[in-house]
C-alpha cells in the first residue's frame, strides 16, 4: 500500500489537510496502482471517516479547485440527497423544477444511479435536458430559466481519476460513500442547500460537512421511513445549522393519504414518460402533495417565500396551472434548438 493511504484507512487518528493533500499528491503523480484504490474506497464505503476528517477532506479538494465567485449567488437553493432508502421516483428533480415554476431559483446538481433505479443524470438524459458546464454556464441557466441542472464538473477531479484507477470495478460499488458525501463535494456557489438523508437521524458526520465554515446555508432532512426527501404520507424533520429542528408534522402542510407504494419509481423505459405526468400533478395525490413539500422547503430555505403554506399553495398552483410541465419543455426545447451547451 502507498504510504499516503496508511493514514486514510488506519484511522487510529483523525486525517488532517496534511494527509489528504498527500493522497491527491501521489493521485496526480502516478504513483497509486489500482489495487491501492480500491484499498481506499473499500475503507471509505464500510465506514465513513469522522468528522474533523471529512472537513479537512473538503478542505484539501477546494485548495484544488478554480476559485470560487467572490460571493453566493443570491436567492439561489440547491437540491441534492444522498441516496438511499426506500426507492421513489425522482422527487428531488421534479421539486426542483416546481420550485423554479414558482419563482425559486434552483439550482440542481447530482449524479448517475448509484443506488437508485435512475438517478438524476439518467432521468434528464432520457427526457433532453442539457447539463451546464461551467459556473458561467450555469448561471447563465439560471438567468435565462430560474434553474441549471449542473453537470460532473462541480464535483472533484480527483473522484474521477479514482473512479479511472478503479475500472473496471465499477463506482456503483461504492454507492454508499459516492452518495453520502456527494451533496457536500458540489462546488457550487448558492446561498442554501436542501439535502435529504436516507437515515432517521443526519449522522455527526454529516452535520459536521452541513455546518463547516463556507457551507451555504444548510437543511438536512430526515423522516422515519429514511426516505432522503420530504414525504407527505409521513412526518418529517426539518434539521437545521443552528442545531434546531422544524417539525413537519403529517398532514399539517398537505394531505398524508397513501403509502410509500404510492412513490415508487417505475421502469427505466417508463421513467421519462411518467415524469412529465408527475408535473401535470395528476399522477396520484400522494405524488401530488409529496412534489409541493418538496418545492415549499427550496422556496422557504431560499428565503423566496418566509411561510410553508404559502409555498405549498403556490407549489399546487404550478401544477395546475402546468407552469412545471411547461418549464420543462423550455429546456427540452432550448436544447433542441442549440441554445444549450450539454456538458
Amino acid at each position: 500500500m502507498h504510504p499516503a493511504l496508511v493514514p486514510l484507512v488506519d484511522r487510529r487518528a483523525p486525517a488532517d489537510a496534511d494527509h489528504w493533500d498527500a493522497l491527491w499528491q501521489a493521485l496526480a503523480d502516478g504513483a497509486l496502482d489500482r489495487a491501492d484504490v480500491l484499498a481506499l474506497l473499500a475503507s471509505l464505503t464500510a465506514a465513513l471517516p469522522d468528522g474533523p476528517s471529512l472537513r479537512a477532506l473538503r478542505d484539501s479538494l477546494d485548495r484544488r479547485r478554480p476559485a470560487p465567485p467572490s460571493a453566493p449567488w443570491p436567492r439561489t437553493v440547491n437540491v441534492v440527497g444522498t441516496g438511499g432508502g426506500p426507492p421513489t421516483v425522482n422527487l428531488s428533480t421534479a421539486s426542483a423544477l416546481l420550485a423554479a415554476a414558482t419563482g425559486v431559483r434552483v439550482v440542481k446538481s447530482g449524479s448517475r444511479a448509484h443506488t437508485a433505479r435512475t438517478g438524476s443524470v439518467d432521468l434528464l438524459d432520457r427526457l433532453g435536458v442539457p447539463l451546464t458546464s461551467s459556473l458561467d454556464h450555469t448561471a447563465d441557466h439560471l438567468a435565462a430559466h430560474g434553474i441549471a441542472f449542473t453537470g460532473p464538473f462541480v464535483y472533484p477531479a480527483q473522484l474521477t481519476r479514482l473512479a479511472r484507477l478503479a475500472v473496471p470495478t465499477p463506482m456503483k460499488v461504492f454507492g454508499r460513500f459516492l452518495n453520502t458525501l456527494g451533496p457536500f463535494l458540489a462546488a457550487v456557489p448558492v446561498a442554501a442547500q436542501v439535502t435529504g438523508v436516507s437515515a432517521t437521524e443526519p449522522p455527526p458526520r454529516l452535520r459536521a460537512l452541513a455546518t463547516r465554515p463556507g457551507a451555504p446555508l444548510t437543511w438536512l432532512t430526515t423522516n422515519p421511513a429514511g426516505a432522503d426527501e420530504l414525504l407527505s404520507v409521513c412526518e418529517n424533520t426539518v434539521h437545521l445549522p443552528d442545531g434546531t429542528t422544524h417539525p413537519l408534522p403529517a398532514g399539517a402542510l398537505v394531505p398524508a393519504e397513501g403509502t410509500l407504494d404510492d412513490l415508487a419509481p417505475v421502469s427505466r423505459d417508463e421513467a421519462a414518460g411518467h415524469f412529465r405526468a408527475v408535473l401535470t400533478g395528476r399522477a396520484g395525490a400522494p405524488l401530488r402533495a409529496t412534489l409541493q413539500l418538496n418545492a415549499a422547503a427550496l422556496a422557504v430555505a431560499s428565503g423566496h417565500q418566509a411561510d410553508w403554506a404559502t409555498a405549498v399553495g403556490r407549489a399546487g398552483a404550478a401544477l395546475d396551472d402546468g407552469a412545471a410541465l411547461g418549464l420543462l419543455e423550455r429546456l427540452v426545447a432550448a436544447r433542441t434548438r442549440g441554445g444549450a451547451r450539454v456538458a
